[in-house]
């Protein structure tokens, strides 16, 4: 009888860690046990078009990325979100919070040398509430149903193959 307990014990530890996800690479990142549910994500583009996520239908992991041009962190990770946007299967959407102002956006992008990123706004600020943000650089991670699964506050190195290794393991 202690055999079968043991093997019942044995079997049910493999099945729960065999399918656990990968652990986050850094500790400022928050991953979601249970993926949360918007109905609304909608944001602004450069010419005011709105953008409403949940009416995408891709299979890519999305990022929405909190960001300001007086925001030093934001400036170090930029050109490292910038990297990750062309790795197939993940979307990024750089959302600025500021009062929209493209002139200094797109001087920012210039200094920095941002090629592969478009901008986006959040002009009412309408995510920043239903996200409960608290500062910027804030980034918040989607799977392909627009679940958010993952938040990361402050910055990080989107380019770092540990963080790449971690988002495939998302999908």
């Amino acid at each position: 009888m202690k055999l079968i307990n043991y093997i019942i014990i044995y079997s049910i530890f493999l099945l729960t860690t065999a399918h656990s996800k990968e652990k986050p690479p850094f500790k400022n990142i928050l991953a979601l046990d249970k993926p949360k549910v918007y109905k609304e994500i909608i944001f602004q583009d450069r010419e005011d078009n709105q953008i409403d996520l949940n009416l995408i239908s891709t299979d890519d992991i999305y990022i929405l990325n909190f960001w300001a041009t007086w925001c030093a962190p934001c400036k170090d990770e930029m050109p490292s979100l910038d990297k990750l946007q062309v790795k197939e299967g993940i979307f990024v959407y750089p959302i600025n919070i500021e009062e929209k102002n493209l002139t200094k956006i797109d001087k920012f992008y210039i200094d920095l040398n941002i090629k592969n990123l478009n901008t986006y706004f959040d002009e009412e600020l309408k995510l920043i509430k239903v996200f409960a943000l608290r500062g910027v650089p804030t980034t918040i991670i989607l799977n392909k149903n627009k679940e958010v699964i993952a938040r990361i506050s402050g910055s990080v190195d989107f380019a770092d193959e540990k963080f790449i290794s971690w988002l495939d393991s998302l999908k």
